[in-house]
């Protein structure tokens, strides 16, 4: 009896598979990996190797395409298009294209101009090969594929290129959006050496050495590179997203953190999304919303990923179209 339940579980899942594969077209191009690597740490092994940089674009079948859903994934270390699959069927049946873009960088933070004017070329490119249509754009992402979404947008809005995407909206998903913080973060984990030490190693020799130097000696650099930071007094980043609907997903997940990695509520994400509300709010964008995700006890890992996981996608799909059919 348990064999032939097996048994029609797997049918009735390749059948939604099967189906699912036949109301969407998907497209990729990814250029060959280049044999080169990036340095990441001071040790004699700390490189990465490059990835491919691309796309993998979802059309909507037989329908026509109403708008675009943009996410910056790496080709590899997120299991190339983790996040955008998730929406794929959704947004196929509400006539969405579903647009994956990753340049060639592993871990790639959008530290360099060139990261960025490489995904604007692919970007462009997509636009124009498939006739999308420049209209309902949304950038959506946790951890680094949110931070890029973020960086691109400050890249675009500086230097104005000829070809503009019609930005409608950003959902962030519980990523760090103040790095003057998340660099004060990982100099506790190191100091108290209560977890694995290798994220934080990683992440503040990268601002370090992109940055050139620390929040105490550079804090204008890493002001320029945070969305929002609570130590600008200018938030100098916060005018570029006060027009867009915003959308942030956090899971706070106090308990969780305290227990395992002794971490206080300034080390926590969560700071960093009310804040930025906060400062959208008083930058006049009535648009906003804060979606919070309780954590689930039986989880055994919370991370920016858990929290996209876990996240209700019909719902966000119903909130996009609701900004969708908003006027500008």
């Amino acid at each position: 009896m348990k064999t032939l339940t097996k048994l029609l579980i797997t049918l009735l899942l390749s059948f939604f598979y099967v189906s699912n594969i036949h109301s969407q077209e998907i497209s990729q191009d990814y250029k060959p990996l280049k044999n080169d690597s990036l340095r990441i740490g001071v040790g004699d092994k700390d490189f990465l190797p490059f990835i491919q940089s691309g796309y993998t674009l979802m059309l909507p079948k037989n329908k026509t395409v109403e708008g675009v859903l943009v996410f910056f994934e790496d080709s590899k270390y997120d299991q190339k298009n983790r996040s955008a699959k998730q929406m794929y069927d959704l947004a196929s049946q509400k006539g969405f294209a579903v647009l994956s873009i990753s340049t060639e960088i592993p871990l790639d933070f959008y530290f360099s101009n060139a990261s960025m004017v490489s995904a604007h070329k692919t970007i462009k490119e997509v636009f124009e090969k498939y006739d999308l249509p420049n209209k309902n754009i949304f950038f959506l992402g946790a951890s680094l594929v949110g931070h890029r979404a973020m960086q691109y947008i400050q890249f675009i809005e500086k230097t104005k290129p000829e070809f503009q995407l019609n930005t409608k909206g950003i959902v962030i998903c519980n990523f760090t959006l103040d790095w003057t913080r998340k660099w004060h973060q990982h100099k506790r984990d190191i100091r108290i050496n209560q977890i694995n030490l290798w994220e934080a190693k990683l992440m503040n020799y990268m601002l370090e050495t992109h940055l050139k130097g620390t929040p105490k000696t550079v804090p204008n650099r890493y002001h320029e590179f945070s969305p929002y930071s609570y130590f600008d007094e200018e938030n100098r980043n916060i005018a570029t997203y006060k027009n867009y609907a915003v959308r942030a997903y956090a899971e706070p997940a106090i308990k969780y953190r305290l227990e395992k990695y002794i971490r206080t509520l300034y080390e926590n994400n969560t700071t960093d999304i009310v804040g930025f509300l906060a400062e959208l709010k008083l930058a006049g964008n009535q648009n906003t919303e804060l979606i919070v995700v309780q954590p689930k006890p039986s989880q055994k890992k919370k991370n920016a990923q858990s929290t996209w996981n876990d996240i209700d996608k019909k719902e966000l799909m119903d909130w996009i179209l609701k900004q969708a059919k908003e006027k500008d």
